[in-house]
């Protein structure tokens, strides 16, 4: 896992699994997922994962 990266860095690959990721992309899974999350589940999604109930 890369601990951090540059907001700048668009894409990368993870060192260990040769992965390739794209920032933008994963954003946008990450963003639907919270909002599946919220209409299926009833979820409530906050920014701080630690105060997340439901």
């Amino acid at each position: 896992m890369v601990d951090k990266l540059p907001v700048n860095t668009r894409k990368w690959d993870f060192p260990k699994c040769g992965a390739n990721h794209v920032r933008d992309i994963n954003s946008a899974i990450n963003i639907w997922a919270a909002g599946l999350a919220v209409s299926v589940c009833r979820a409530n999604v906050r920014l701080n994962k630690n105060t997340s109930v439901g």
